[in-house]
């Protein structure tokens, strides 16, 4: 078991559109869940960049980064 599975640490999927602006598309899943997400963006064919990146309970979610509609845990449909 790795030092993650062991604290539980949660990982959101950000993205960032050609405009250089970020979006969360989902928080609070495990880095296996991220990343299959991500992938699922990335296989769209879109022009954006999708990545994954641990959430730090200790600090406040960033009210500079909008939460866009595609906020749901899961994908969202085309776009």
């Amino acid at each position: 078991m790795d030092g993650e599975q062991r604290t539980g640490t949660t990982h959101r999927v950000m993205r960032q559109d050609d405009n250089g602006n970020r979006f969360l598309l989902a928080r609070g899943l495990d880095r296996a869940g991220a990343e299959a997400l991500a992938a699922e963006f990335e296989a769209r064919g879109h022009k954006q960049l999708y990545w994954v990146e641990p959430e730090d309970p200790r600090i406040p979610e960033d009210p500079r980064i909008p939460e866009s509609p595609e906020v749901s845990g899961g994908p969202a449909g085309p776009g």
